[in-house]
């Protein structure tokens, strides 16, 4: 499935626009300090297991908003906007959220 964050695939045209799709993935963010204290993996400044776990979030998000997007008949995603949420009380949970237009191209 082509998946852009264009309003468009280069190339080929929209016969249909079959509705907006979407998909979410919520961590709890002690996940993320579990990881910092059991592995202490920094390289290079980055924090190597919270950047797994929040890429993990993220293909989790783009599967499930790929599975709506399947289950309308839709070949392509167009127009795809992701955001990352902090929720909780004690900013607890990480939320990553996938949006976009599922379309049928010709």
């Amino acid at each position: 499935m082509i998946v852009t964050s264009t309003d468009s695939v280069e190339g080929r045209q929209v016969a249909q626009y079959l509705g907006i799709v979407a998909g979410e993935a919520i961590m709890g963010v002690n996940v993320f300090r579990d990881l910092f204290s059991s592995v202490r993996d920094i390289v290079g400044g980055r924090a190597g297991g919270y950047q797994a776990a929040l890429r993990e979030a993220r293909e989790a998000a783009f599967a499930d908003m790929q599975e709506a997007a399947r289950s309308v008949g839709a070949d392509a995603i167009v127009g795809v906007d992701v955001d990352y949420e902090v929720l909780g009380k004690e900013n607890g949970m990480l939320m990553v959220s996938v949006n976009g237009t599922a379309v049928r191209l010709r």
